[in-house]
């Protein structure tokens, strides 16, 4: 059973930085996509980014140039550096891990979750 727990989400100030973590279980974490998701109330999920087996990864418009998304495989650690933080970056964060090792497949398995919240 593969267990995902993220850390490091806080109440932070437009402008601030923040980096989550996300520590899994398990033997699949180095074979396999992994990946960010948001979701702020009201407002459907959001991928905000992915990572892959081998280190290639891709962001969403809104988070292209400020957030990125790194794993240590050895560690079994996947990161997410957050940078020039905005109001629309509030949201509670998830890792993710994919079905496959590209990111074409849905979804496998998901972490609770850790919030982030961005005030003026």
């Amino acid at each position: 059973q593969v267990q995902l727990v993220e850390s490091g989400g806080d109440s932070v100030q437009a402008g601030e930085s923040l980096r989550l973590s996300c520590a899994a279980s398990g033997d699949i974490f180095s074979s396999y996509c992994m990946g960010w998701f948001r979701q702020a109330p009201g407002k459907e999920r959001e991928r905000v980014a992915e990572i892959d087996s081998i280190g290639r990864s891709t962001y969403a418009d809104s988070v292209k140039g400020r957030f990125t998304i790194s794993r240590d495989n050895a560690k079994n650690t996947l990161a997410l550096q957050m940078n020039s933080l905005s109001l629309e970056d509030t949201a509670m964060y998830n890792c993710a891990v994919f079905g496959d090792s590209v990111c074409h497949s849905a979804v496998r398995y998901w972490g609770q979750g850790t919030q982030v919240t961005v005030s003026s």
